[in-house]
């Protein structure tokens, strides 16, 4: 299959290296080049691409404004280009929200030779754009929340996920409630993203949720994210769970990992550790869930239909890994509901 790609970017060189990245590749031809979003409109109708990547700082119409418009009349896989900087982060956030299905961030310095330096980055984010679902923009639904009853602390929920995850974690941990075990989560996402979208889900989940800085003791209520420059890791320090970072080599390709996330809690949870493998490209965590599955945790991943990307998914199904198999929409009840269920058991 060929990919037909059109650029919509206001920097002409953004739009020539951009351009000239995508006719490299065998498997793409170029549509079209816009400077704005009038541009890219005509070119949409006329070229009906498979994959747009957009800037998001644009004149006259911004990107985000552009792409809200695009995924209710014609859905089409976005890869936004973005700034690294809190606000780019926190507009290339809301893209996601929107729709957009991945992005890549703009060096701040030696664009050039920057988004060169990023060609691999570039196409790999475009295919997997190609391959993924799009749906079209539906208002954001609120999530049904009920507080969990369950005792002690020793329980831990661990979350990983990939492409298409900033929303699928915001679903799930909106219906988690105020009083749910520790939960701790890596998603693929570079430094200077993070923290920005740990402040956007702690705006709208019951949890307090928070960027992990290392050293920090699991409590209940509270969600720890991966910082995106380091691998976290749980460890058991006397009756407490405690997180590490580390700043070491990639993990099946990845910093944060998920497969060093779900290998620790192996070490220091055992069967206390409850595994969660969402939408994403790849293979990671899916090794890692399986190790949990072996050392007793109960295990779930997100289900074809409503994944993004079903490709960390379905490695671990494939490798045996997931005793559950749950669409994303159930996945937060099910969660809890083993919780009350592991707690029960505990007592009998």
């Amino acid at each position: 299959m060929t990919i037909k790609v059109l650029v919509v970017d206001d920097s002409a060189l953004i739009r020539q290296i951009l351009s000239e990245i995508v006719k490299s590749e065998p498997d793409m031809v170029l549509v079209g080049a816009a400077p704005d979003a009038f541009v890219a409109k005509k070119l949409v109708l006329e070229k009906a691409p498979d994959v747009i990547t957009l800037d998001i700082e644009m004149p006259k119409v911004d990107g985000l404004r552009f792409l809200e418009v695009l995924m209710n009349a014609k859905p089409t896989p976005v890869v936004m280009i973005s700034t690294l900087t809190e606000k780019g982060a926190d507009a290339t956030l809301r893209s996601l929200e929107l729709g957009a299905i991945d992005f890549v961030a703009k060096p701040k310095i030696g664009v050039a030779q920057g988004m060169a330096d990023y060609h691999e980055m570039i196409v790999e984010k475009i295919r997997t754009a190609a391959r993924s679902k799009v749906k079209k923009l539906n208002p954001t639904k609120s999530a049904a929340v009920r507080k969990v009853s369950y005792s002690g602390t020793e329980k831990v929920i661990a979350i990983g996920a990939s492409t298409g995850g900033t929303e699928a974690i915001k679903e799930v941990l909106s219906t988690f409630p105020a009083n749910a075990p520790a939960t701790v989560i890596t998603q693929h996402m570079p430094a200077g993203y993070t923290s920005t979208f740990a402040k956007r889900l702690d705006s709208v989940c019951q949890m307090q949720v928070k960027e992990a800085k290392g050293g920090e003791r699991l409590l209940p209520g509270q969600a720890y994210l991966a910082p995106g420059d380091k691998h976290m890791e749980i460890e058991r320090s006397g009756a407490d769970y405690r997180i590490r970072l580390s700043d070491g080599p990639r993990v099946s390709g990845h910093k944060p990992s998920v497969d060093v996330l779900f290998n620790s809690l192996c070490r220091s949870a055992g069967s206390n550790a409850i595994g969660v493998l969402l939408t994403g490209m790849g293979s990671d965590g899916a090794l890692g869930l399986l190790e949990l599955r072996n050392a007793g945790s109960e295990t779930f991943c997100q289900d074809e239909a409503s994944c993004i990307v079903f490709g960390m998914p379905k490695v671990a199904i494939e490798k045996g890994a997931a005793k559950s198999v749950v669409s994303l929409e159930d996945m937060g009840s099910v969660v809890m509901n083993t919780v009350e269920k592991l707690d029960a058991g505990s007592r009998l």
